[in-house]
């Protein structure tokens, strides 16, 4: 019964201190929270925030869900984007004819089975400036994460919370994420291994006589 009793106002005294009025030096707030995020805003008169480090990239505002976030412009980096510039017709019509050169003939799709996908599986077949979903929906290039987020959706919900995927300057404000494309090759996603860049002989060696 004292256990309860002691739980309850646990309970109580922390309701308190986040949602009851305080006043301190004159000041007051709301609530406790409200009174750590009005100190922080000019915590030791530095305002913390990455937006001066953002000015010189391209960046586009997207709401997913709850979350609202920076990430980069894709099209102005693809070189031979607008597709369409050389997809001048449907690609059933440019497939398989003499008058075309064989296209993007250094790509090698390794994502997926034969079976599972192939190009037209991401690619619009009738609007190549365009990516096209499972159920026949455009997207476009610069939301490629919808794509996908289609299969890949626990890591999709990761990144949208920021527990997934790097971030372009640093974890301050305003947040600016990469999305899958920044980090991974959509043709060919896996990272392959690799061995350290330098073995750190040193670090073996004191752990060796620690042992010791």
């Amino acid at each position: 019964m004292n256990y309860r009793i002691t739980y309850i106002s646990g309970y109580l005294l922390l309701f308190m201190l986040l949602f009851v009025s305080c006043k301190h030096n004159g000041e007051e707030y709301h609530s406790l929270t409200d009174k750590i995020k009005h100190k922080s805003q000019n915590y030791h008169k530095t305002q913390i925030s990455s937006e001066k480090y953002l000015e010189d990239k391209e960046l586009i505002k997207i709401t997913e869900g709850e979350h609202t976030f920076l990430i980069p412009e894709r099209k102005g980096k693809i070189k031979s984007y607008a597709c369409i510039e050389c997809h001048s017709k449907p690609l059933d019509q440019m497939q398989n004819s003499a008058e075309y050169k064989k296209a993007h003939w250094d790509i090698k799709l390794v994502h997926a089975t034969k079976d599972m996908m192939d190009c037209m599986t991401c690619h619009n077949g009738n609007n190549m400036n365009k990516l096209t979903s499972l159920t026949g929906k455009e997207i476009d290039f610069n939301r490629s994460y919808k794509l996908c987020s289609q299969c890949h959706t626990s890591q999709f919900d990761d990144w949208k919370g920021g527990a997934h995927g790097k971030k372009i300057v640093g974890w301050a404000p305003p947040r600016a994420s990469m999305t899958c494309v920044n980090c991974h090759n959509p043709h060919n996603p896996s990272f392959k291994k690799r061995w350290p860049a330098r073995f750190n002989t040193q670090v073996v060696k004191e752990r060796k006589d620690e042992l010791e």
